[in-house]
């Protein structure tokens, strides 16, 4: 099984002024990411406005991703559904298209209890060969997935993490002792990565790191070097850029900042809308204060 990288953006679709994906700019963007720090990419997902996505468009988006980066970077795809049977015709047809790994949400609106959690995901895990990432965020899901829950589905060998995003740092300590050895815990959260990182987590899905790549990937590396007050200097410093990328509903704000940076990322599509003036002034405000490793 390919070793998934730690540090790894939740990367925006690009969309073009009549709301279609842009699939050059998708290109040119996860291409620019990864040459940022970044060591792969999650493709469609919540940052990739994956409510608003068909599914034609997220398997094109993984296609041309592959093809424009390879074989190196981890390239994760989001298939994720509150329909089990959605979940699982997805990640089999991201599996033909090549990637490296499936992200799948815990179903949301139909609000399953833990039985149902568990076996939604045990139904992803027995359709694909792929490593399955769980993702557990009960801010937009509703349901909270217990750590007793996440650990029962480690024992899965291809289940081979969550991306945590509940908030939580007494689940994640839970979910990190009590689940398998190769199982990993990924931030979700920008702010929450040292915190789970200090707890013995894997890395970060973020947003911010789009901007900071090698920022971030820098403090993983700090951490795991028992290097704790660099790390923690880095993320202090950090720490008001990702309130300014969440200073509104994602992806706005960092769809707002690649644009100005020269990325043409456009507008969310509806029912997100793009940031006001005076809330834009203040995004772009902070993002001068910061070194930028992103190049156009």
């Amino acid at each position: 099984m390919k070793k998934l990288g730690r540090c790894l953006t939740a990367m925006v679709t690009p969309f073009k002024e009549d709301g279609e994906v842009d699939y050059e700019q998708t290109r040119k963007l996860a291409k620019a990411l990864l040459n940022s720090g970044n060591d792969g990419l999650v493709l469609a997902a919540t940052t990739g406005e994956a409510p608003t996505l068909s599914w034609e468009e997220e398997m094109r988006i993984f296609t041309e991703v592959k093809s424009e980066v390879g074989d190196g970077p981890t390239l994760i795809a989001y298939t994720g559904s509150n329909s089990t049977k959605e979940a699982v015709e997805a990640t089999e047809k991201a599996e033909k298209i090549g990637v490296d790994a499936c992200l799948s949400v815990v179903p949301y609106y139909n609000k399953p209890n833990q039985e149902g959690i568990y076996r939604h995901f045990k139904a992803v895990s027995e359709c694909t060969s792929l490593p399955v990432i769980m993702y557990n965020i009960p801010g937009r899901v509703v349901v909270e997935m217990a750590w007793d829950t996440i650990a029962r589905l480690s024992q899965f060998k291809n289940i081979v993490g969550v991306k945590e995003a509940s908030g939580k740092m007494d689940l994640v300590a839970q979910t990190i002792s009590n689940s398998s050895n190769e199982f990993y815990v990924w931030s979700g959260n920008d702010n929450d990565t040292f915190a789970i990182m200090a707890l013995g987590g894997y890395g970060v899905i973020g947003v911010t790191t789009h901007l900071c790549g090698k920022q971030y990937k820098k403090m993983i590396d700090l951490i795991l070097s028992d290097k704790i007050q660099e790390a923690a200097a880095i993320h202090r410093k950090l720490v008001p850029l990702v309130n300014a990328m969440f200073s509104m509903p994602s992806p706005g704000p960092i769809k707002h900042a690649l644009n100005y940076l020269g990325f043409k990322v456009g507008d969310p599509r509806l029912p997100l809308v793009p940031p006001t003036e005076k809330e834009a002034e203040k995004i772009i405000a902070e993002l001068k204060k910061h070194t930028i490793d992103l190049k156009a």
